[in-house]
């Protein structure tokens, strides 16, 4: 088989979350840093500086993400008792490696996110790719003491030959994948792997920044789907709401956050997890699947 190919191998029967629920909820946090001289794709003003202009002003917006808005959002979760999947940035395990340690002490899982946001790996070459994904493993490891299990790239964007490094390079499983609604293995020739694929409605940048909807238009979104979807014949599925430091990590935003995460947490029909948890419970019942 050769490098790049990958056989796709479904997760046979009726998964079932935890408790006998079909919906699980993840609460993904990004926490993001830039490379030096590179700044986040979207900012507050709009208009893009022409002939590639280093803009200070975006260059700004993105470093609230690291310096306020992922601390707002942590405290959200922990006031509301749940675990976050932390997107996070080699960068900034490297520059605050005490607040990656502490957040991982609390419970929430730290997934790596790529050396820096602007690193997308199609404008990679090779050991571009390969220095991202080594880098930031060893970063997170040197700051929380646990290599992470998880790998979740920028703009959640990777190919074959990527997510084959992401199992050489020790990982469990990555959510670099839309193409379906539950979890299946990859294997490629030496290697394999668990996708857990990311559902796309509930992500604050988009939202906000390319649509122009309000805070209340986010809960609005998240609270009619859930109460929509329980009324439709039971599936498992699995539901991300996304929230970046730099945007709905702001106070005039995070309140979105907060009504959501107190929705969720009072509802007993939704299984409140993490990526790292949804790998625990497939791995684990994979034998029975597989009867």
């Amino acid at each position: 088989m050769p490098e790049t190919q990958v056989e796709r191998v479904p997760l046979y029967g009726d998964l079932v979350w935890p408790g006998g629920r079909r919906i699980a909820v993840v609460f993904n946090l990004a926490w993001e840093m830039w490379m030096p001289g590179a700044t986040s794709g979207v900012g507050p003003m709009g208009n893009v500086l022409a002939n590639g202009c280093f803009d200070p002003n975006a260059d700004s917006y993105g470093h609230y993400n690291a310096t306020a808005g992922i601390r707002r959002l942590t405290r959200i979760m922990e006031r509301h008792g749940i675990a976050a999947s932390l997107l996070t940035s080699g960068l900034v395990a490297g520059r605050f490696p005490d607040a990656v340690r502490a957040s991982a002490e609390s419970g929430h899982d730290i997934v790596a996110h790529g050396l820096g946001q602007n690193l997308v790996f199609p404008t990679l070459s090779p050991d571009q790719a390969q220095h991202s994904i080594q880098r930031t493993t060893e970063l997170i490891e040197a700051a929380t003491g646990k290599t992470p299990k998880g790998w979740i790239s920028p703009r959640v964007t990777s190919a074959a030959g990527n997510q084959r490094n992401f199992a050489r390079a020790g990982y469990l499983w990555h959510g670099d994948v839309i193409d379906d609604d539950l979890p299946y293995i990859q294997r490629f020739g030496d290697a394999e792997i668990l996708a857990i694929p990311m559902s796309v409605e509930f992500n604050d940048l988009p939202h906000a920044m390319r649509f122009g909807r309000t805070p209340g238009q986010f809960v609005t979104l998240v609270t009619e789907a859930l109460d929509a979807i329980k009324r439709q014949p039971a599936e498992t599925i699995i539901l991300d709401i996304f929230a970046h430091g730099h945007c709905y990590g702001r106070p005039a935003a995070a309140w979105a956050i907060d009504d959501i995460a107190r929705a969720c947490a009072s509802d007993d029909a939704l299984w409140i997890t993490t990526r790292s948890e949804i790998a625990d419970h497939c791995r684990a019942a994979l034998p029975l699947l597989a009867e």
